[in-house]
C-alpha cells in the first residue's frame, strides 16, 4: 500500500502548494496593459529628455513622461487602444511615445507572437521598421485619414508590418484626440441625421449608368504611371527594374462598388447571386465588389499561404480592414449590360465589428510591389476612393427604445466589439468546429463502451492509429489546436485579475478542447487528452511505432528509477506556475520546455536550438515510448493534479493482476501500472491496451483459465465433445 499512499500524498502536496501560491503571492494588478511593459523600456527611449514615468491616468490607459516632475509627453501601448491582430491572431504590443504637439517621439516593439517573424525574418528588421515611426506627425495623419506617411514594407512580412502600421497610427490618433494634442480635438457625433442604405430602392442599371453616377468607381494605372511612381520613390533597385512593355499598356484597371446596396448588388451580381449574398451577410456586415484586369492582380497569392489578402485594405477615417480568405467569394460574371471583361471579380465581406459606415466616404488601398532581388521587394500604395451616391441612402430614425436597449446592455463599445469578434470567428469556423465535435463525440463513445470496443484487438489498434493520425495532421499541423501549459497559466492569471471568457473564446477549437478536457478529468482523468487529443503526444507515439517496425531496440526503464523521475514534470509545472504569478511573460519564455510550438505550430521551421531540442525529445521517444509525456511534460502534470477528483474507475482489473501476472504492466507504453498491479491514473494515458488484454483469451492467464474451465464444463455436461474441445485449442495451463 505504500506506493498508493505515496502517490496520493504527492498529489495532495501539489494541490496544497498551488492553493498556497494563489493565496500568498500577490495577484497581478488589473488595469491597463501598458503598466506591465513600463519596466522593459526606459522612458527616454520613448520621449527624449524625459527622466521618469508618471502615474497611470484614471480615464484612459496613458502614462505621462516626466522631466523634473513636468509632463513633456505621453506613453501608451497600442494594444490598449486597438485590437488589430496579425498571422498569430494575437495583438502586436508596441509602446509609443508622443509629445504635446502630437508628434510620435519614440516607438518600441515589446511583444509579439508572429510566426512569420519567428520562422526566418530577423526580429531586428521588424524592430527597426517599428522604431522608424519616430517623427510621425499625427496632425497630418488626422487630416489625411492616416495616409500621410509612406509604408515601409519588409518582404515576407507584409501583413505583420501593415498590422503594426495600423496599430500605431490608429492608437496614436485616439490618444492625440483624447488629450487634444497639437490642436486636435475629440471627434464629435454628427449633428445632422445619420443615414443608412435604403433597402427599398431596387433599380437595375447598366454598366454605363453605374460608372457614370459613381455607383462603381474606377482606378486605372498604366505602365508609364507605375514606372514613374517608382522613380519618384527613389529606390535605385526599383528604378533599375522597370515594368516592360509599351508605356500605354494597362498595369491594373480596378473597379469598386458596395455590393450590399440593393440597386448596385442586383445590377452587378444578378438576382440569384445577390440573394445568395444577402443570405450570407449577417447583421451589421457589408460587402464590396472588387473587379480588376491587367497584368497586376489585386489579390496576389499571399492569401493562399496565410489566408490574408495583403495587397488591398479598406480604410475609413481611423479604421482599416484587411480581408481573410473566409471573407471572400469569387464572382462568375458581371450581370450589368455593357460591363467589360475582367480577369478578377470578387466579393469581400466587411465584418460588423469594424464600425464601417457605408454613408461615409472610404478608400480601397492597393499595395503594388516590385521585386528587386531574389526575395527583396519594394512597395508603393495607390488609393481608390469611394463615396456612395446620396440617392441610395435614407435618414436613420433612432427611437427611445433603441437607446435604452443599448444602455441596458451594460456593454462598452470595446466589450461589444470583442464579443462580436469571437462570435464571428465561431461562425466562420463552423466546419472546423463540427469536425472536432464529431471526433470528441466518437472518442467519448469509445470510452463509454470500452469493453465492447476492446474485444477486437485489431480494430482497437487501427482505430487508435487512425485517430492519432487525425490528431497530429488535422488538429495539430493544419489547425494548430495544440493545448499548452501557457493556457493554464493564463487562465489562473485571469482569475487573479479581471476574468473574462471573451479572451478564451477567440479560438473555438482550443476552447472546445479545454471544455472536453475539463469534462474528461471528472470521468477518466488526464489520459483522455494526453493519450488521444494531444498532437505532440500523437507524434511521439506514431514515430515510436515506426521505430518498432524498423527494429529499433526499446529501453525499459527500471521501475525504481521510473518511479523517481516521473515527478520531474510536476516540479517543472510548479516552477512555471509560481513564476507566472510573478511574471506571466517570463513564465511563457521558460515554457519553451514544451516543444509544441516548434514541432506542431511552426512545423520545425524555427531557429536551430528549438528544432534541435524538439528533435532530441523525439529521438529519445524512439527508444523510450512517450519519453516526454512520462517525465517532462508540464501540461500533463497540470492536468493530472485536478484529475484526482475524477468520479469513476473505468479500467477493470483482476485480483491476479500483479500477483502473479505482470503482462499488462510490461506492455503498458508509459509504465503506468505498478508491479503490484494497480494503475496509476495520473500517469495512465487511457490507450485501452490493458483492457484489450483484460479480455484476451490467448494472452490473459485469467481469461485462459476461464475458457479452459468453460470447455471442461461443456464436455462434462455433453454440450461439447472431447474432440471438439481439443480441436484447435491452445495448450491449457496446469491446474
Amino acid at each position: 500500500m505504500r506506493p498508493l499512499f505515496y502517490h496520493f500524498s504527492f498529489q495532495t502536496l501539489c494541490v496544497a502548494l498551488l492553493l498556497f501560491l494563489v493565496q500568498v503571492l500577490p495577484a497581478q494588478s488589473a488595469g491597463a496593459l501598458v503598466t506591465s511593459f513600463l519596466e522593459k523600456v526606459q522612458v527616454n527611449e520613448l520621449v527624449p529628455d524625459a527622466d521618469s514615468y508618471g502615474v497611470l491616468r484614471d480615464d484612459i490607459p496613458i502614462v505621462p513622461a516626466l522631466k523634473a516632475g513636468e509632463t513633456i509627453g505621453w506613453v501608451f501601448l497600442t494594444s490598449d487602444f486597438v485590437s488589430t491582430t496579425g498571422y498569430s491572431g494575437k495583438p502586436i504590443h508596441t509602446m509609443v511615445g508622443v509629445d504635446l504637439n502630437a508628434i510620435v517621439t519614440g516607438v518600441r516593439l515589446v511583444k509579439h507572437s508572429e510566426p512569420i517573424v519567428l520562422i526566418g525574418i530577423p526580429d531586428s528588421k521588424i524592430r527597426a521598421v517599428t522604431e522608424g515611426y519616430a517623427g510621425l506627425d499625427l496632425k497630418a495623419e488626422a487630416a489625411s485619414g492616416g495616409s500621410a506617411h509612406e509604408l515601409d514594407i519588409i518582404s515576407g512580412a507584409t501583413v505583420t508590418i501593415m498590422v503594426i502600421d495600423d496599430s500605431i497610427v490608429r492608437s496614436g490618433l485616439k490618444v492625440a484626440r483624447a488629450l487634444s494634442l497639437g490642436g486636435l480635438v475629440p471627434e464629435l457625433a454628427d449633428e445632422g441625421p445619420q443615414r443608412e442604405i435604403d433597402p427599398d430602392l431596387e433599380e437595375v442599371a447598366d454598366w454605363l449608368t453605374l460608372t457614370g453616377d459613381g455607383s462603381v468607381r474606377r482606378m486605372s494605372l498604366d505602365i508609364a504611371q507605375i514606372n514613374t511612381s517608382f522613380e519618384l520613390q527613389g529606390d535605385p533597385r526599383a528604378i533599375a527594374r522597370p515594368e516592360s512593355g509599351p508605356e500605354t499598356d494597362t498595369f491594373i484597371d480596378m473597379y469598386l462598388a458596395l455590393a450590399d446596396v440593393p440597386s448596385i448588388g442586383l445590377s452587378l451580381l444578378g438576382k440569384a447571386e445577390y440573394d445568395n449574398l444577402k443570405k450570407r451577410l449577417k447583421d451589421g456586415e457589408h460587402a464590396l465588389v472588387v473587379m480588376g484586369r491587367g497584368r497586376y492582380s489585386f489579390k496576389g497569392s499571399g492569401y493562399v499561404r496565410g489566408g490574408i489578402f495583403d495587397r488591398i485594405q479598406l480604410i475609413q477615417d481611423d479604421i482599416s480592414v484587411r480581408f481573410f480568405d473566409k471573407q471572400q467569394a469569387r464572382i462568375g460574371a458581371i450581370a450589368a449590360d455593357g460591363a467589360p471583361a475582367f480577369t478578377e471579380m470578387d466579393v469581400f465581406i466587411i465584418p460588423a465589428d469594424t464600425e464601417f459606415d457605408p454613408a461615409k466616404d472610404f478608400r480601397l488601398q492597393l499595395l503594388v510591389q516590385r521585386a528587386v532581388g531574389p526575395i527583396d521587394k519594394v512597395f508603393l500604395t495607390f488609393d481608390l476612393g469611394y463615396q456612395l451616391p446620396d440617392r441610395y441612402l435614407k435618414p436613420i430614425a433612432v427611437s427611445a427604445n433603441d437607446t435604452s436597449t443599448l444602455q441596458q446592455s451594460g456593454l462598452s463599445d470595446d466589450q461589444a466589439a470583442v464579443q462580436a469578434l469571437w462570435k464571428r470567428i465561431w461562425q466562420d469556423r463552423q466546419a472546423d468546429i463540427i469536425v472536432l465535435a464529431a471526433a470528441i463525440g466518437i472518442l467519448t463513445l469509445v470510452f463509454f463502451f470500452q469493453m465492447q470496443v476492446t474485444r477486437h484487438e485489431k480494430f482497437t489498434f487501427w482505430f487508435r492509429i487512425g485517430f492519432l493520425t487525425f490528431t497530429l495532421v488535422w488538429l495539430g499541423w493544419m489547425e494548430n489546436a495544440q493545448l499548452s501549459v501557457v493556457n493554464v497559466m493564463a487562465f489562473f492569471s485571469s482569475l487573479t485579475t479581471q476574468f473574462s471568457w471573451d479572451a478564451f473564446l477567440m479560438d473555438p477549437l482550443v476552447f472546445l478542447l479545454w471544455f472536453s478536457v475539463a469534462a474528461a478529468l471528472l470521468f477518466w482523468g488526464r489520459g483522455a487528452y494526453c493519450g488521444w487529443l494531444c498532437p505532440f503526444g500523437a507524434l511521439q507515439e506514431l514515430t515510436n511505432r515506426l521505430a518498432k517496425l524498423c527494429r529499433i531496440p526499446q529501453i525499459e526503464v527500471p521501475w525504481g528509477l521510473h518511479e523517481r523521475i516521473w515527478p520531474l514534470k510536476y516540479m517543472i509545472f510548479l516552477g512555471l506556475f509560481g513564476l507566472s504569478l510573478y511574471s506571466l511573460d517570463a513564465a511563457e519564455h521558460y515554457a519553451e520546455i514544451e516543444p509544441f510550438k516548434t514541432a506542431i505550430i511552426l512545423k520545425f521551421q524555427r531557429a536551430w536550438p528549438f528544432v534541435l531540442f524538439a528533435v532530441a525529445l523525439l529521438v529519445a521517444g524512439l527508444f523510450i515510448e512517450r519519453f516526454y509525456c512520462r517525465y517532462l511534460c508540464p501540461l500533463g502534470a497540470a492536468l493530472a493534479i485536478p484529475a484526482r477528483l475524477r468520479m469513476f474507475d473505468w479500467l477493470k482489473r483482476y485480483r491476479e493482476c500483479g500477483n502473479p501476472c505482470h503482462r499488462c504492466a510490461k506492455e503498458c507504453m508509459v509504465q503506468a501500472i505498478h508491479p503490484e498491479g494497480n494503475i496509476n491514473p495520473n500517469e495512465c494515458l487511457n490507450c485501452l491496451h490493458c483492457q484489450v488484454l483484460y479480455q484476451h483469451d490467448q494472452k490473459c492467464p485469467v481469461c485462459i483459465k476461464k475458457l479452459a474451465k468453460r470447455r471442461r464444463f461443456e464436455v462434462q455436461t455433453g454440450l461439447r465433445k472431447p474432440e471438439e474441445s481439443a480441436k484447435g485449442a491452445k495448450p491449457l495451463p496446469a491446474e
